[in-house]
């Protein structure tokens, strides 16, 4: 994966882990956004004798299109803002350090990070029917920083993702253990 996904980059920093949540989650609210922009059709089929009264006037039929247009545009813009959220709202685990971007809105961004070294704990879990068959759910990484809990929400393969963070926190306690062995060897010497 590219250096260009991660903020602050450090010269030595891989990404590991870059996790969305799970497509079923984005694939709900698809699902939401469709039955929600058919039910105008729906409806005008169900009514079709009164709105033939209503529309036969002019004024009336320039406001029921009117309404019917903020009607859509409103649909498309919470279809989009669901996408953005979905698409924006990524994890990343690295070689050194975990970090947790979340889209709040459509002009708001929250980014935290962690370091590998003050994570204390990692768990998941998967509950719901759905979450249960698909297999997704909840990280949860806790830490001893500010920020107690790191969550990773609606992750797929979350007993995977979590079993993989904690095999990366020993990687790198060995690793950093090892220059600093290295480092008084070399101070001694």
């Amino acid at each position: 994966m590219k250096k260009f996904f991660l903020p602050h980059a450090e010269e030595k920093e891989k990404i590991i882990m870059l996790l969305r949540r799970h497509w079923f989650v984005i694939f709900l609210k698809i699902l939401l956004w469709s039955a929600t922009a058919i039910l105008p059709v729906i409806f005008y089929f169900l009514m079709n004798n009164f709105f033939q009264l209503i529309i036969f006037n002019e004024a009336m039929q320039a406001i029921f299109v009117l309404t019917i247009s903020i009607y859509y545009m409103y649909i498309w813009l919470f279809a989009f803002y669901s996408f953005v959220d979905y698409y924006l709202d990524v994890w990343i685990v690295t070689t050194e350090r975990i970090l947790n971007i979340e889209q709040k809105g459509l002009f708001s961004r929250q980014v935290s990070e962690q370091r590998l070294s003050r994570i204390q704990d990692v768990t998941s879990e998967v509950t719901g029917f759905f979450p249960t068959i698909l297999d997704y759910g909840t990280v949860y990484i806790q830490t001893a920083g500010e920020q107690v809990r790191f969550v990773f929400k609606q992750v797929p393969n979350p007993r995977q993702v979590a079993k993989k963070i904690i095999a990366i926190i020993e990687q790198n306690r060995k690793y950093h253990q090892v220059l600093e062995e290295e480092g008084i060897h070399l101070k001694k010497n």
